[in-house]
């Protein structure tokens, strides 16, 4: 039996309002679901990022070398950063610390010490001293310090012998520390070569 037009059209009306309305809900189901992640990957995402911002942190941040108890004994005097750089020495991509510290006195020239601190693990971990470049017992005072190529470079003075007045170093000298094979090999530099203090 064959419907009639109207009937046909009246029958038809319902099904495209319901198409449509099944199609608009459907449609706003997967819009709401892109907003929404499941617990666990928020999770994720964020221990990555925090992850990745401590590396980038671990990896820019100097060691302090206030923080260090240094090898030096000064008896009642205090001891003394007199100055610091910081740079990749190595290679490895971490910052280093290269500390002067000298007895603190009020005349003459006090020996120094160069010290080479890299950061231990954990952000409230104190530095530690890995390599000594200059010991006290070497007597030499430290004019100068810088950085230059991920070499080391001072201007150091002393005395000749015990007779010289410990107010006036009569050796003078320019060296250079840089980290071959796995260890900071000392050179010493032309007089004519002059460096910034730091």
């Amino acid at each position: 039996m064959q419907p009639l037009a109207g009937q046909d059209l009246l029958h038809t009306q319902p099904r495209l309002m319901h198409w449509l309305t099944t199609a608009t809900a459907v449609s706003a189901v997967v819009a709401a679901a892109s907003f929404i992640q499941p617990p666990d990957a928020t999770a994720t995402t964020s221990r990555d990022t925090r992850a990745g911002h401590r590396s980038v942190t671990a990896v820019g941040t100097a060691p302090d070398p206030a923080k260090v108890a240094f090898p030096v004994d000064c008896g009642p005097h205090r001891l003394d950063i007199a100055r610091q750089v910081s740079g990749d020495l190595d290679g490895d991509g971490t910052t280093e610390t290269v500390a002067e510290v000298r007895c603190h006195s009020e005349t003459g020239t006090p020996p120094s010490a160069v010290y080479v601190l890299a950061q231990s693990a954990g952000s409230r971990a104190v530095p530690r001293i890995v390599a000594t470049l200059l010991a006290p017992g070497q007597q030499l005072s430290v004019r100068t310090l810088a950085l230059r190529d991920r070499a080391v470079v001072a201007d150091v003075e002393g005395y000749s012998s015990l007779d010289v007045p410990r107010c006036c170093p009569d050796v003078r000298k320019s060296v250079k520390w840089q980290w071959r094979g796995g260890k900071f090999v000392q050179s010493e530099l032309p007089a004519s070569v002059v460096t910034q203090s730091a």
